[in-house]
């Protein structure tokens, strides 16, 4: 079967651009409202384990069933902050909030992800990685091993499956040339908004997509 593979063009035009910064302080505020009442529920549950009130509720199956619910709508959410929201170009992201960024994504899906780089990094490079990684996880929901490596400016993303989704119109969107591609799913999203952070960042994606896996490049 044959593969499919593309470059998208690196400067966005002004209608593009600002498209993608109104999207980025969407995710920021949508983000920002959800965070409070997470925090609010956790510290609800915490004093009714607390309380006494309910002996055994602490250790119950429902209780646990609860906050596994609450970690994982957390994880997503701090995920959601950076892939969805805005990025000053001047914000900076450790080496421990990556690698906990990209844990959270490994949790939550079935995919295997290793990353080889130090130090921190610019939040718009790290949100062009948990954006890339959402377009793996599409491409390979029954598991993959992906890995994330850096060399000077320039970053890529090697995934490799037993097998992956084919849709190549869908990783066509990487392109930044596909304005029909309104019919995409809310739940592949990721591949509408990754050429337009990366074209806001100066900068062009590479990708292929095969039988057993992938690479995205920026």
């Amino acid at each position: 079967m044959e593969y499919a593979s593309a470059r998208t063009p690196a400067i966005a035009d002004d209608s593009k651009g600002f498209a993608a910064h109104v999207v980025a302080m969407v995710g920021s505020r949508l983000c920002h409202d959800l965070v409070s009442p997470l925090g609010a529920i956790g510290n609800g549950i915490e004093l009714l384990q607390m309380a006494g009130d309910w002996p055994g509720l602490a250790d119950s199956q429902e209780m646990r069933l609860i906050e596994d619910a609450l970690k994982a709508a957390r994880a997503r959410i701090n995920c959601f902050r950076v892939a969805f929201g805005a990025a000053g170009r001047a914000q900076r992201v450790p080496a421990a909030e990556f690698a906990a960024l990209v844990a959270d994504i490994q949790t939550s899906s079935r995919l295997q992800i290793r990353l080889e780089t130090e130090g921190d990094h610019a939040r718009g490079v790290v949100k062009l990685v948990l954006l890339a990684l959402m377009c793996m996880e599409t491409a390979m929901p029954w598991g993959a091993r992906i890995t994330v490596s850096q060399q000077g400016r320039d970053w890529r993303l090697s995934a490799r499956a037993e097998r992956t989704r084919q849709d190549a119109a869908l990783w066509s969107s990487l392109d930044g040339q596909r304005r029909d591609r309104l019919d995409a799913a809310a739940s592949e999203v990721h591949f509408l908004l990754l050429p337009l952070a990366a074209a806001e960042m100066q900068r062009s994606i590479t990708w292929e997509l095969t039988e057993t896996g992938a690479e995205i490049g920026f």
